[in-house]
Protein backbone atom coordinates (compact mmCIF):
# COMPACT_ATOMS: atom_id res chain seq x y z
CA UNK A 1 0.00 0.00 0.00
CA UNK A 2 1.65 3.62 0.27
CA UNK A 3 2.64 5.73 3.04
CA UNK A 4 2.53 9.60 3.09
CA UNK A 5 4.18 11.77 4.62
CA UNK A 6 2.86 15.18 5.32
CA UNK A 7 5.01 18.62 5.84
CA UNK A 8 4.36 21.69 7.59
CA UNK A 9 4.37 25.51 6.53
CA UNK A 10 5.65 26.50 9.98
CA UNK A 11 7.86 25.28 12.18
CA UNK A 12 5.66 23.27 14.54
CA UNK A 13 7.83 24.06 18.11
CA UNK A 14 7.59 27.47 16.82
CA UNK A 15 3.62 27.78 16.58
CA UNK A 16 3.37 25.58 19.96
CA UNK A 17 5.32 28.09 21.19
CA UNK A 18 3.62 31.42 19.90
CA UNK A 19 0.06 30.15 20.90
CA UNK A 20 1.24 29.43 24.88
CA UNK A 21 3.15 32.82 24.86
CA UNK A 22 -0.16 34.59 23.62
CA UNK A 23 -1.77 32.67 26.86
CA UNK A 24 0.50 34.96 28.64
CA UNK A 25 1.46 32.00 31.41
CA UNK A 26 4.46 32.74 32.92
CA UNK A 27 8.20 30.76 31.30
CA UNK A 28 6.26 30.14 28.16
CA UNK A 29 6.78 34.24 26.48
CA UNK A 30 10.54 33.80 26.46
CA UNK A 31 10.14 30.33 24.59
CA UNK A 32 8.12 31.88 21.93
CA UNK A 33 10.45 35.03 21.52
CA UNK A 34 13.52 32.31 20.37
CA UNK A 35 11.11 30.00 18.38
CA UNK A 36 13.28 30.76 15.52
CA UNK A 37 16.33 28.89 16.75
CA UNK A 38 14.38 25.70 17.17
CA UNK A 39 15.34 24.80 13.26
CA UNK A 40 12.34 22.41 12.43
CA UNK A 41 12.71 20.80 9.75
CA UNK A 42 9.75 18.51 8.47
CA UNK A 43 9.49 16.97 4.31
CA UNK A 44 7.89 16.25 2.38
CA UNK A 45 5.76 19.40 1.62
CA UNK A 46 3.28 18.34 1.40
CA UNK A 47 2.13 14.94 2.33
CA UNK A 48 2.33 12.20 0.23
CA UNK A 49 0.18 8.66 0.18
CA UNK A 50 2.69 5.96 0.47
CA UNK A 51 1.10 2.28 0.95
CA UNK A 52 -1.91 2.89 2.75
CA UNK A 53 -0.24 5.05 5.47
CA UNK A 54 0.02 9.10 5.69
CA UNK A 55 3.33 9.94 7.78
CA UNK A 56 4.63 12.66 9.22
CA UNK A 57 8.56 13.69 10.41
CA UNK A 58 9.84 16.53 11.81
CA UNK A 59 12.90 17.08 13.42
CA UNK A 60 14.19 20.12 15.32
CA UNK A 61 16.35 21.32 18.28
CA UNK A 62 14.98 22.75 21.69
CA UNK A 63 18.14 25.63 22.00
CA UNK A 64 20.12 25.58 25.50
CA UNK A 65 18.19 27.49 28.27
CA UNK A 66 15.04 27.57 25.65
CA UNK A 67 12.44 25.22 27.62
CA UNK A 68 11.01 26.43 30.73
CA UNK A 69 11.91 24.61 34.04
CA UNK A 70 7.98 24.11 34.65
CA UNK A 71 6.47 24.04 31.29
CA UNK A 72 5.05 21.63 29.99
CA UNK A 73 2.98 21.14 26.63
CA UNK A 74 0.98 18.74 24.61
CA UNK A 75 0.68 19.00 20.61
CA UNK A 76 -1.53 16.78 18.44
CA UNK A 77 -1.08 16.92 14.84
CA UNK A 78 -4.43 16.16 12.72
CA UNK A 79 -5.22 16.21 9.27
CA UNK A 80 -8.87 17.71 8.49
CA UNK A 81 -10.94 17.44 5.93
CA UNK A 82 -14.59 18.09 5.24
CA UNK A 83 -16.63 16.09 7.22
CA UNK A 84 -13.81 13.91 8.88
CA UNK A 85 -10.58 14.44 10.72
CA UNK A 86 -7.84 11.82 11.67
CA UNK A 87 -5.18 12.60 14.86
CA UNK A 88 -2.09 11.55 14.64
CA UNK A 89 -0.32 10.39 17.86
CA UNK A 90 0.30 13.41 20.34
CA UNK A 91 3.90 14.49 21.27
CA UNK A 92 4.80 15.75 25.03
CA UNK A 93 7.92 17.81 26.66
CA UNK A 94 8.42 19.26 29.53
CA UNK A 95 10.72 21.01 31.58
CA UNK A 96 13.11 19.92 34.37
CA UNK A 97 10.81 20.48 37.13
CA UNK A 98 7.58 19.99 35.57
CA UNK A 99 5.78 17.12 36.64
CA UNK A 100 4.52 14.22 34.43
CA UNK A 101 6.03 11.78 31.76
CA UNK A 102 6.70 13.38 28.72
CA UNK A 103 10.44 13.90 27.38
CA UNK A 104 12.47 15.91 29.69
CA UNK A 105 14.02 18.70 27.48
CA UNK A 106 17.03 20.36 30.03
CA UNK A 107 16.73 23.95 30.47
CA UNK A 108 20.92 24.20 30.56
CA UNK A 109 21.71 22.14 27.35
CA UNK A 110 18.60 21.89 25.70
CA UNK A 111 18.21 18.78 23.25
CA UNK A 112 17.48 17.52 19.83
CA UNK A 113 13.90 15.66 19.27
CA UNK A 114 12.23 13.87 16.24
CA UNK A 115 8.50 13.27 15.75
CA UNK A 116 7.85 10.12 13.42
CA UNK A 117 4.00 9.23 12.91
CA UNK A 118 1.32 7.82 10.54
CA UNK A 119 -2.69 7.76 10.72
CA UNK A 120 -4.52 5.29 8.17
CA UNK A 121 -5.45 6.86 4.72
CA UNK A 122 -8.95 7.78 4.17
CA UNK A 123 -9.88 8.73 0.12
CA UNK A 124 -11.29 12.61 1.86
CA UNK A 125 -7.99 13.68 2.54
CA UNK A 126 -7.23 13.75 -0.98
CA UNK A 127 -5.78 17.13 -2.06
CA UNK A 128 -8.65 19.18 -0.16
CA UNK A 129 -7.10 18.41 3.24
CA UNK A 130 -5.53 20.07 5.91
CA UNK A 131 -2.39 19.72 8.48
CA UNK A 132 -3.45 21.36 11.47
CA UNK A 133 -1.52 21.03 15.18
CA UNK A 134 -3.75 21.30 18.22
CA UNK A 135 -1.76 22.03 21.09
CA UNK A 136 -2.41 22.54 25.32
CA UNK A 137 0.39 24.24 27.95
CA UNK A 138 0.04 23.40 30.90
CA UNK A 139 1.71 25.66 34.17
CA UNK A 140 1.47 24.26 37.73
CA UNK A 141 -2.76 23.81 37.84
CA UNK A 142 -3.79 25.32 34.61
CA UNK A 143 -4.22 24.09 31.51
CA UNK A 144 -5.27 26.15 28.10
CA UNK A 145 -6.35 24.44 24.85
CA UNK A 146 -5.80 26.88 21.81
CA UNK A 147 -7.67 26.83 18.11
CA UNK A 148 -6.11 24.36 15.68
CA UNK A 149 -3.63 26.18 13.49
CA UNK A 150 -3.11 25.22 9.73
CA UNK A 151 0.09 23.98 9.08
CA UNK A 152 0.19 22.22 5.93
CA UNK A 153 -2.32 21.58 2.92
CA UNK A 154 -3.39 17.91 2.20
CA UNK A 155 -2.42 14.86 1.23
CA UNK A 156 -0.74 14.16 -2.60
CA UNK A 157 -2.36 10.64 -3.70
CA UNK A 158 0.15 10.03 -6.86
CA UNK A 159 0.49 6.68 -6.03
CA UNK A 160 -2.85 6.28 -6.31
CA UNK A 161 -2.66 6.39 -10.07
CA UNK A 162 -1.23 2.96 -10.71
CA UNK A 163 -2.54 1.51 -13.56
CA UNK A 164 -4.32 -2.04 -13.40
CA UNK A 165 -2.14 -2.89 -16.02
CA UNK A 166 -1.36 -6.63 -14.94
CA UNK A 167 0.23 -8.70 -17.45
CA UNK A 168 -1.71 -12.16 -18.13
CA UNK A 169 0.22 -15.27 -20.04
CA UNK A 170 -0.96 -17.53 -22.88
CA UNK A 171 0.03 -20.91 -22.45
CA UNK A 172 2.33 -21.64 -25.14
CA UNK A 173 1.98 -24.60 -28.20
CA UNK A 174 4.26 -27.73 -29.52
CA UNK A 175 2.64 -27.12 -32.68
CA UNK A 176 5.41 -28.48 -35.56
CA UNK A 177 4.24 -28.33 -39.43
CA UNK A 178 6.33 -30.79 -40.09
CA UNK A 179 6.21 -33.84 -37.63
CA UNK A 180 8.98 -36.80 -37.65
CA UNK A 181 8.35 -40.25 -37.71
CA UNK A 182 10.32 -44.04 -38.33
CA UNK A 183 8.98 -47.17 -39.46
CA UNK A 184 11.04 -50.11 -38.74
CA UNK A 185 11.21 -53.61 -40.18
CA UNK A 186 13.65 -56.55 -39.64
CA UNK A 187 15.31 -58.86 -41.94
CA UNK A 188 16.16 -61.87 -41.32
CA UNK A 189 19.34 -63.83 -42.73
CA UNK A 190 19.64 -68.33 -43.52
CA UNK A 191 23.24 -68.92 -42.04
CA UNK A 192 26.39 -67.44 -43.79
CA UNK A 193 23.78 -65.77 -46.11
CA UNK A 194 23.07 -62.01 -47.02
CA UNK A 195 20.52 -63.26 -49.70
CA UNK A 196 16.79 -61.34 -48.69
CA UNK A 197 14.87 -64.30 -49.01
CA UNK A 198 11.11 -63.35 -50.69
CA UNK A 199 9.25 -64.53 -47.35
CA UNK A 200 11.14 -61.95 -45.44
CA UNK A 201 9.23 -59.61 -47.78
CA UNK A 202 6.16 -60.77 -47.19
CA UNK A 203 5.85 -59.63 -43.07
CA UNK A 204 3.78 -57.34 -41.61
CA UNK A 205 6.80 -55.20 -41.30
CA UNK A 206 8.11 -54.64 -44.48
CA UNK A 207 4.45 -55.29 -45.71
CA UNK A 208 4.41 -51.88 -43.80
CA UNK A 209 7.04 -50.29 -45.37
CA UNK A 210 5.75 -50.80 -48.68
CA UNK A 211 2.55 -49.30 -47.66
CA UNK A 212 4.87 -46.22 -46.47
CA UNK A 213 6.44 -46.06 -50.08
CA UNK A 214 3.21 -45.57 -51.60
CA UNK A 215 2.11 -43.30 -49.64
CA UNK A 216 4.73 -41.11 -49.85
CA UNK A 217 4.18 -41.49 -53.43
CA UNK A 218 0.90 -40.09 -53.56
CA UNK A 219 0.57 -37.61 -51.03
CA UNK A 220 2.78 -34.75 -51.05
CA UNK A 221 2.37 -34.12 -47.69
CA UNK A 222 4.80 -37.39 -46.76
CA UNK A 223 8.18 -37.41 -47.34
CA UNK A 224 10.31 -40.47 -46.98
CA UNK A 225 13.97 -38.73 -46.30
CA UNK A 226 16.45 -41.24 -45.21
CA UNK A 227 17.03 -44.77 -43.93
CA UNK A 228 19.31 -46.18 -41.38
CA UNK A 229 20.27 -50.22 -41.26
CA UNK A 230 22.70 -51.92 -38.68
CA UNK A 231 23.11 -55.30 -39.65
CA UNK A 232 24.75 -57.95 -37.37
CA UNK A 233 25.90 -61.61 -37.45
CA UNK A 234 25.38 -64.09 -34.94
CA UNK A 235 28.31 -64.88 -32.59
CA UNK A 236 29.01 -68.21 -33.64
CA UNK A 237 30.90 -67.46 -37.03
CA UNK A 238 34.66 -66.41 -37.30
CA UNK A 239 34.99 -62.31 -36.57
CA UNK A 240 36.47 -61.63 -40.22
CA UNK A 241 33.75 -63.35 -41.88
CA UNK A 242 31.06 -62.09 -39.15
CA UNK A 243 31.98 -58.40 -40.15
CA UNK A 244 31.97 -59.08 -44.11
CA UNK A 245 28.78 -60.74 -43.68
CA UNK A 246 27.28 -58.22 -41.82
CA UNK A 247 28.19 -55.53 -44.44
CA UNK A 248 26.84 -57.62 -47.17
CA UNK A 249 23.72 -58.01 -44.83
CA UNK A 250 23.48 -54.12 -44.48
CA UNK A 251 23.80 -53.87 -48.40
CA UNK A 252 21.16 -56.01 -49.70
CA UNK A 253 18.51 -54.90 -47.26
CA UNK A 254 19.26 -51.57 -49.14
CA UNK A 255 18.74 -52.91 -52.37
CA UNK A 256 15.78 -54.58 -51.09
CA UNK A 257 13.95 -51.33 -50.35
CA UNK A 258 15.33 -49.50 -53.19
CA UNK A 259 13.84 -52.06 -55.41
CA UNK A 260 10.67 -51.36 -53.61
CA UNK A 261 10.80 -47.81 -53.97
CA UNK A 262 11.84 -48.28 -57.63
CA UNK A 263 8.39 -50.13 -58.54
CA UNK A 264 7.16 -46.58 -57.84
CA UNK A 265 9.03 -44.59 -59.07
CA UNK A 266 10.85 -42.95 -56.51
CA UNK A 267 14.55 -43.03 -56.79
CA UNK A 268 17.23 -42.71 -54.11
CA UNK A 269 20.73 -41.80 -53.83
CA UNK A 270 23.55 -43.05 -51.88
CA UNK A 271 23.06 -40.68 -49.12
CA UNK A 272 19.73 -41.85 -48.85
CA UNK A 273 21.11 -44.65 -46.73
CA UNK A 274 22.98 -45.13 -43.34
CA UNK A 275 24.89 -48.36 -43.66
CA UNK A 276 26.09 -49.83 -40.25
CA UNK A 277 27.71 -52.82 -39.98
CA UNK A 278 27.79 -53.93 -36.66
CA UNK A 279 29.79 -57.66 -37.04
CA UNK A 280 28.64 -60.13 -34.74
CA UNK A 281 26.42 -59.81 -32.09
CA UNK A 282 27.73 -60.78 -28.93
CA UNK A 283 25.44 -58.05 -26.81
CA UNK A 284 22.00 -59.56 -28.46
CA UNK A 285 23.44 -63.14 -28.00
CA UNK A 286 23.43 -62.65 -24.14
CA UNK A 287 19.80 -60.69 -23.99
CA UNK A 288 18.20 -63.18 -26.15
CA UNK A 289 19.74 -66.15 -23.49
CA UNK A 290 18.85 -64.04 -20.36
CA UNK A 291 15.39 -63.58 -21.91
CA UNK A 292 15.22 -67.81 -22.66
CA UNK A 293 14.31 -70.38 -20.78
CA UNK A 294 17.26 -72.52 -20.88
CA UNK A 295 17.65 -74.30 -17.65
CA UNK A 296 21.60 -73.70 -17.47
CA UNK A 297 21.61 -70.17 -19.55
CA UNK A 298 23.31 -68.09 -16.29
CA UNK A 299 26.09 -70.61 -16.27
CA UNK A 300 26.38 -70.45 -20.00
CA UNK A 301 26.94 -66.97 -19.92
CA UNK A 302 29.45 -67.30 -17.04
CA UNK A 303 31.45 -69.26 -18.85
CA UNK A 304 31.50 -67.50 -22.26
CA UNK A 305 32.18 -64.29 -20.56
CA UNK A 306 35.33 -65.75 -19.56
CA UNK A 307 36.87 -65.87 -22.34
CA UNK A 308 38.57 -62.87 -23.70
CA UNK A 309 39.76 -64.23 -27.05
CA UNK A 310 36.70 -63.79 -29.06
CA UNK A 311 37.78 -66.32 -31.31
CA UNK A 312 37.87 -68.87 -28.72
CA UNK A 313 34.46 -67.78 -27.43
CA UNK A 314 33.07 -68.16 -30.97
CA UNK A 315 34.04 -72.12 -30.93
CA UNK A 316 32.65 -72.33 -27.06
CA UNK A 317 28.96 -71.12 -28.76
CA UNK A 318 29.36 -73.72 -31.98
CA UNK A 319 29.61 -76.15 -29.26
CA UNK A 320 27.19 -75.22 -26.48
CA UNK A 321 24.99 -74.97 -29.38
CA UNK A 322 25.26 -78.26 -30.17
CA UNK A 323 23.95 -79.31 -27.31
CA UNK A 324 21.17 -77.19 -26.61
CA UNK A 325 19.08 -76.94 -29.62
CA UNK A 326 17.32 -74.21 -28.59
CA UNK A 327 20.35 -71.69 -28.85
CA UNK A 328 21.06 -73.15 -32.53
CA UNK A 329 17.10 -72.85 -33.64
CA UNK A 330 15.81 -69.90 -32.02
CA UNK A 331 18.77 -67.71 -30.54
CA UNK A 332 21.17 -67.22 -32.99
CA UNK A 333 18.60 -66.88 -36.14
CA UNK A 334 17.71 -64.36 -34.86
CA UNK A 335 20.74 -62.09 -34.33
CA UNK A 336 21.51 -63.20 -38.20
CA UNK A 337 19.38 -60.05 -39.36
CA UNK A 338 19.44 -56.34 -40.50
CA UNK A 339 17.52 -53.66 -39.08
CA UNK A 340 15.84 -50.96 -40.90
CA UNK A 341 14.59 -47.93 -39.71
CA UNK A 342 13.11 -45.70 -42.33
CA UNK A 343 12.91 -42.05 -41.42
CA UNK A 344 9.75 -40.12 -42.97
CA UNK A 345 8.29 -36.14 -42.78
CA UNK A 346 4.67 -35.71 -42.70
CA UNK A 347 3.61 -32.25 -43.49
CA UNK A 348 0.52 -30.88 -41.76
CA UNK A 349 -2.52 -28.31 -42.36
CA UNK A 350 -1.05 -25.22 -44.18
CA UNK A 351 -2.25 -21.76 -42.27
CA UNK A 352 -5.38 -21.41 -44.33
CA UNK A 353 -6.71 -24.90 -43.78
CA UNK A 354 -5.82 -24.57 -40.26
CA UNK A 355 -8.04 -21.27 -40.38
CA UNK A 356 -10.92 -22.95 -41.85
CA UNK A 357 -10.71 -25.92 -40.09
CA UNK A 358 -10.50 -24.61 -36.50
CA UNK A 359 -13.49 -22.66 -37.19
CA UNK A 360 -15.70 -25.04 -39.46
CA UNK A 361 -14.33 -28.43 -37.96
CA UNK A 362 -12.47 -28.39 -34.72
CA UNK A 363 -12.81 -31.56 -33.83
CA UNK A 364 -10.89 -32.65 -36.61
CA UNK A 365 -7.83 -31.16 -34.97
CA UNK A 366 -5.47 -31.82 -32.63
CA UNK A 367 -4.64 -29.26 -29.53
CA UNK A 368 -1.60 -28.58 -30.69
CA UNK A 369 -3.03 -27.74 -34.00
CA UNK A 370 -6.01 -25.45 -32.24
CA UNK A 371 -3.84 -23.81 -30.18
CA UNK A 372 -1.68 -22.90 -33.08
CA UNK A 373 -4.33 -21.74 -34.97
CA UNK A 374 -5.70 -19.15 -32.55
CA UNK A 375 -2.49 -17.68 -33.10
CA UNK A 376 -3.47 -16.98 -36.91
CA UNK A 377 -6.35 -14.97 -36.14
CA UNK A 378 -5.74 -11.39 -35.77
CA UNK A 379 -9.72 -10.39 -34.34
CA UNK A 380 -9.52 -11.38 -30.83
CA UNK A 381 -12.95 -12.73 -31.45
CA UNK A 382 -11.66 -15.23 -33.40
CA UNK A 383 -9.00 -15.70 -30.94
CA UNK A 384 -11.18 -16.49 -28.70
CA UNK A 385 -13.67 -18.76 -30.76
CA UNK A 386 -11.33 -20.91 -31.32
CA UNK A 387 -9.69 -21.72 -27.82
CA UNK A 388 -13.19 -22.16 -26.71
CA UNK A 389 -13.18 -25.04 -29.17
CA UNK A 390 -10.31 -26.04 -27.61
CA UNK A 391 -11.37 -26.17 -24.09
CA UNK A 392 -14.43 -28.26 -25.58
CA UNK A 393 -12.84 -30.33 -27.90
CA UNK A 394 -9.62 -30.65 -26.07
CA UNK A 395 -11.30 -30.25 -21.85
CA UNK A 396 -8.51 -32.48 -20.42
CA UNK A 397 -5.98 -30.03 -21.38
CA UNK A 398 -5.66 -26.86 -19.58
CA UNK A 399 -4.37 -24.56 -22.27
CA UNK A 400 -7.77 -24.01 -24.37
CA UNK A 401 -8.98 -22.74 -20.93
CA UNK A 402 -6.25 -20.90 -20.18
CA UNK A 403 -5.88 -18.91 -23.36
CA UNK A 404 -9.57 -18.46 -23.72
CA UNK A 405 -9.54 -16.72 -20.20
CA UNK A 406 -6.40 -14.59 -21.76
CA UNK A 407 -8.74 -13.42 -24.54
CA UNK A 408 -11.22 -12.03 -22.13
CA UNK A 409 -9.17 -10.65 -19.99
CA UNK A 410 -7.69 -8.49 -22.84
CA UNK A 411 -11.62 -7.67 -23.84
CA UNK A 412 -11.81 -6.30 -19.45
CA UNK A 413 -14.33 -8.98 -19.21
CA UNK A 414 -12.63 -10.34 -15.83
CA UNK A 415 -15.18 -12.35 -14.08
CA UNK A 416 -15.55 -14.54 -17.10
CA UNK A 417 -11.80 -14.59 -17.88
CA UNK A 418 -11.37 -15.42 -13.59
CA UNK A 419 -13.96 -18.56 -14.27
CA UNK A 420 -11.86 -20.33 -16.97
CA UNK A 421 -8.36 -19.67 -15.09
CA UNK A 422 -9.47 -20.95 -12.36
CA UNK A 423 -11.15 -24.61 -14.49
CA UNK A 424 -7.81 -24.31 -15.87
CA UNK A 425 -6.22 -24.35 -12.14
CA UNK A 426 -8.02 -27.50 -11.33
CA UNK A 427 -6.44 -29.35 -14.12
CA UNK A 428 -2.75 -28.42 -14.28
CA UNK A 429 -1.53 -25.81 -11.99
CA UNK A 430 1.13 -24.29 -14.66
CA UNK A 431 2.85 -21.27 -13.39
CA UNK A 432 1.49 -19.10 -16.27
CA UNK A 433 -2.38 -20.34 -15.00
CA UNK A 434 -1.58 -18.99 -11.30
CA UNK A 435 0.23 -15.70 -12.40
CA UNK A 436 -3.16 -15.03 -14.25
CA UNK A 437 -5.22 -16.06 -11.07
CA UNK A 438 -2.80 -13.64 -9.07
CA UNK A 439 -3.63 -10.68 -11.59
CA UNK A 440 -7.55 -10.85 -11.13
CA UNK A 441 -6.64 -11.51 -7.17
CA UNK A 442 -5.15 -8.13 -6.98
CA UNK A 443 -7.66 -6.12 -9.34
CA UNK A 444 -10.08 -7.40 -6.97
CA UNK A 445 -8.05 -5.77 -4.10
CA UNK A 446 -6.26 -8.49 -2.57
CA UNK A 447 -2.60 -7.99 -2.64
CA UNK A 448 -1.37 -10.12 -0.36
CA UNK A 449 -2.92 -13.25 -2.01
CA UNK A 450 -1.93 -12.34 -5.16
CA UNK A 451 1.75 -11.72 -4.23
CA UNK A 452 1.90 -15.04 -2.72
CA UNK A 453 0.41 -16.03 -6.07
CA UNK A 454 3.03 -14.40 -7.96
CA UNK A 455 5.76 -15.84 -6.08
CA UNK A 456 4.48 -19.68 -6.54
CA UNK A 457 4.31 -18.18 -10.30
CA UNK A 458 8.24 -17.24 -10.91
CA UNK A 459 9.64 -18.61 -13.73
CA UNK A 460 6.85 -18.33 -15.80
CA UNK A 461 7.90 -15.01 -17.80
CA UNK A 462 8.47 -11.45 -17.33
CA UNK A 463 4.90 -11.01 -16.54
CA UNK A 464 5.02 -11.96 -13.44
CA UNK A 465 7.69 -9.67 -12.42
CA UNK A 466 5.64 -6.84 -13.47
CA UNK A 467 2.54 -8.06 -11.50
CA UNK A 468 4.78 -7.72 -9.11
CA UNK A 469 6.16 -4.39 -9.55
CA UNK A 470 2.07 -3.37 -9.37
CA UNK A 471 1.73 -4.90 -5.93
CA UNK A 472 5.23 -3.00 -4.80
CA UNK A 473 4.00 0.27 -6.01
CA UNK A 474 0.58 -0.06 -3.87
CA UNK A 475 2.89 -0.88 -1.04
CA UNK A 476 5.26 1.82 -1.60
CA UNK A 477 8.58 0.17 -1.90
CA UNK A 478 9.60 1.83 -5.04
CA UNK A 479 12.78 0.45 -5.96
CA UNK A 480 11.49 -3.32 -5.01
CA UNK A 481 9.00 -2.34 -8.10
CA UNK A 482 11.25 -0.95 -10.78
CA UNK A 483 13.58 -3.68 -10.19
CA UNK A 484 10.91 -6.24 -10.50
CA UNK A 485 9.20 -4.64 -13.72
CA UNK A 486 12.96 -4.52 -15.97
CA UNK A 487 13.58 -2.26 -18.32
CA UNK A 488 10.08 -1.88 -19.59
CA UNK A 489 8.51 1.40 -20.23
CA UNK A 490 5.33 1.98 -18.99
CA UNK A 491 3.51 4.29 -17.15
CA UNK A 492 3.91 2.28 -13.96
CA UNK A 493 7.34 1.78 -14.47
CA UNK A 494 7.65 5.81 -14.69
CA UNK A 495 5.24 6.27 -11.75
CA UNK A 496 7.64 3.98 -9.93
CA UNK A 497 10.37 6.37 -10.75
CA UNK A 498 8.90 9.05 -9.62
CA UNK A 499 7.53 8.01 -6.59
CA UNK A 500 10.88 6.97 -5.91
CA UNK A 501 12.36 10.47 -6.33
CA UNK A 502 13.78 10.97 -10.03
CA UNK A 503 11.65 12.78 -11.96
CA UNK A 504 13.50 13.14 -14.71
CA UNK A 505 13.74 9.05 -15.25
CA UNK A 506 10.63 9.21 -15.15
CA UNK A 507 10.22 11.81 -18.08
CA UNK A 508 12.07 9.89 -20.16
CA UNK A 509 10.27 6.31 -20.04
CA UNK A 510 6.99 8.02 -20.85
CA UNK A 511 9.03 9.49 -23.42
CA UNK A 512 10.16 5.74 -24.92
CA UNK A 513 6.70 4.79 -24.56
CA UNK A 514 3.98 3.93 -26.94
CA UNK A 515 1.52 4.76 -24.63
CA UNK A 516 -0.96 7.47 -25.84
CA UNK A 517 -3.30 7.80 -22.44
CA UNK A 518 -4.40 10.80 -20.35
CA UNK A 519 -2.80 8.79 -17.57
CA UNK A 520 0.82 8.84 -19.22
CA UNK A 521 -0.03 12.62 -20.04
CA UNK A 522 -1.27 13.60 -16.45
CA UNK A 523 1.84 11.89 -14.97
CA UNK A 524 4.13 13.55 -17.62
CA UNK A 525 2.80 16.70 -16.05
CA UNK A 526 3.25 16.00 -12.81
CA UNK A 527 6.84 14.86 -13.75
CA UNK A 528 7.25 18.27 -15.35
CA UNK A 529 6.11 19.82 -12.49
CA UNK A 530 8.31 17.89 -9.84
CA UNK A 531 11.67 19.45 -12.41
CA UNK A 532 10.00 22.78 -12.15
CA UNK A 533 9.26 23.17 -15.65
CA UNK A 534 5.76 25.18 -15.46
CA UNK A 535 5.57 24.83 -19.40
CA UNK A 536 5.79 21.24 -20.03
CA UNK A 537 3.71 20.73 -16.94
CA UNK A 538 1.03 23.00 -19.36
CA UNK A 539 1.12 21.08 -22.11
CA UNK A 540 0.52 17.93 -20.69
CA UNK A 541 -1.71 18.71 -18.44
CA UNK A 542 -3.86 20.07 -21.18
CA UNK A 543 -3.27 17.04 -23.19
CA UNK A 544 -4.46 14.94 -20.22
CA UNK A 545 -7.56 17.17 -20.05
CA UNK A 546 -8.60 16.73 -23.66
CA UNK A 547 -7.86 13.09 -23.91
CA UNK A 548 -10.12 12.83 -20.46
CA UNK A 549 -11.77 15.93 -18.91
CA UNK A 550 -13.46 14.30 -16.26
CA UNK A 551 -9.47 14.52 -14.61
CA UNK A 552 -10.30 18.05 -14.55
CA UNK A 553 -11.33 18.17 -10.87
CA UNK A 554 -8.06 15.96 -9.33
CA UNK A 555 -6.16 18.65 -11.16
CA UNK A 556 -7.89 21.77 -10.36
CA UNK A 557 -6.57 21.30 -6.21
CA UNK A 558 -3.68 18.68 -7.41
CA UNK A 559 -0.91 19.79 -4.82
CA UNK A 560 1.40 18.15 -7.09
CA UNK A 561 1.33 21.45 -9.21
CA UNK A 562 1.45 23.97 -6.61
CA UNK A 563 4.80 25.31 -6.92
CA UNK A 564 3.89 25.77 -10.71
CA UNK A 565 0.30 26.74 -10.76
CA UNK A 566 0.77 30.62 -11.42
CA UNK A 567 2.71 29.76 -13.84
CA UNK A 568 0.78 27.61 -15.29
CA UNK A 569 -2.40 29.95 -15.28
CA UNK A 570 -4.32 27.68 -13.25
Amino acid sequence: MNNNVYTWKMPFAAILTSLIFFVGCAGLGSMDKEKEALGLESSPDPLILRGDQVELKIEGKFPPKYFAKKVSIEATPVLVWEGGSAPFDTQGFQGEEAAGNYKVIPFENGKAFTYEASVPFDPAMEDAGELTVRISGTKGSKTVDFDPIVIGAGVITTPLMVQSDDRFILSKHKFKRVLSFNEAATVNYMKSSSAVRSGELRDDDWKALKALIALANEADSVTITGTSIEAYASPEGEITLNEDLASDRASSAANALTREMKRKKMTTDEAFFSLVPKGEDWSGFKSLMSASSIEDKNLILRVLEMYSDKNKREEEIRNIAKTYKEIEKEILPALRRSQMSVAYDVEGYTDEELMDLSMSNADTLTVEELLFSATLFEDMNDKLSVYQSTARVHAGDYRGHNNAGWCLAQMGRMSQAWELFNAALELGRSKEVVNNVAAITRKDGNVDDAMALLNEAAGAGPEVGYNKGIILIQKGDYPSAISNMGRESTVNVALAKMLNGDASAAKTTLENSSDDSAAASYIMAIACARLKDASGAKKYLAEALAKNPSMRSKADRDLEFRDVRSEMGM
